[in-house]
């Protein structure tokens, strides 16, 4: 009986493809429901012929071009695997920084009669906001988005993790009460200007544009967040950002006119302007 194909086989044959390696291990180890430290000292496994239509269709999809977190319905973020899908942007390792800044700034073990009250603006997987109210369990968080699809997901996520987090279907601030102040406000809006090239290569193709690209010149999300941090922040409350790295001048700026103090602009592993923050006066 002729011997089947070993992940092995499978992985010798990637020569053909322009598939990695490392990826080819995530999409075997997805198929087989396994960790990627199984593969390695069971790389004569055969594969079932199901297993082998399920693996060729997963690369064929990853080989044009589509991305290996809406593949796998996952993508780790801060230490926890948050679910994905094409309602929302895939959770970046860039954003981390954000989430570190937000945590310097609230106190570990916040009074839970007095807690501090946080809301994350655009949230889409929710990974902002659940990451938050994971590490700080003592804070209120809300997280608003325009697509319902996004809050689905977002809100799956928090059920995943067990996470209190609020999620309201808002166009930027517009649902909020009038009167809901937040100490704490943070996004990671569209700001792409439209019309990039980057917008039609890699996984970017993939990806909502609406949560990717501004309707004006990638700076339009940053002027309504400055609108609506003024007037649902408290007073000495912060606005914490992320922005393009070649937007580390002008999102500062555009705060700094707004009114806000103190702001500050934070650079990622790769030593580009990532993050930035400022205070309500």
């Amino acid at each position: 009986m002729p011997r089947g194909m070993t992940i092995r086989d499978f992985l010798g044959s990637l020569s053909a493809t322009r598939l990695p390696r490392n990826e080819a291990r995530l999409l075997i180890a997805h198929v087989l429901h396994r960790e990627q430290s199984w593969l390695i000292a069971h790389d004569d496994y055969e594969f079932t012929m199901s297993e082998l239509e399920a693996l060729s269709l997963l690369t064929d999809r990853r080989s044009a071009g589509e991305p290996v977190a809406y593949l796998l319905g996952e993508r780790e973020f801060y230490g926890r695997a948050f679910r994905c899908s094409p309602a929302a942007l895939i959770p970046r390792p860039e954003t981390e920084l954000l989430i570190d800044c937000a945590l310097s700034l609230i106190p570990v073990g916040s009074a839970a009669d007095t807690p501090l009250h946080v809301l994350d603006v655009g949230t889409g997987t929710g990974c902002i906001a659940i990451t938050l109210a994971l590490e700080r369990p003592g804070i209120t968080v809300t997280a608003v988005d325009i697509s319902r699809d996004a809050l689905a997901l977002a809100e799956a996520n928090a059920q995943l993790l067990q996470a209190n987090v609020t999620v309201v279907h808002s166009n930027w601030f517009t649902a909020l009460p009038l009167h809901a102040q937040f100490d704490l406000i943070l996004s990671n809006p569209p700001y792409i200007v439209p019309g990039d090239a980057h917008l039609v290569q890699g996984d970017l193709r993939f990806e909502p544009a609406v949560a990717l690209a501004d309707a004006v010149d990638g700076l339009e999300s940053y002027r309504q967040l400055a609108l609506g941090a003024q007037r649902h922040l408290k007073s000495g409350g912060r606005l914490i950002v992320e922005h393009g790295y070649d937007q580390g001048a002008s999102v500062p700026a555009l705060l700094s006119s707004a009114g806000f103090e103190d702001v500050t602009t934070h650079r990622d592993l790769a030593g580009h302007p990532r993050v930035t923050a400022a205070r309500k006066r």
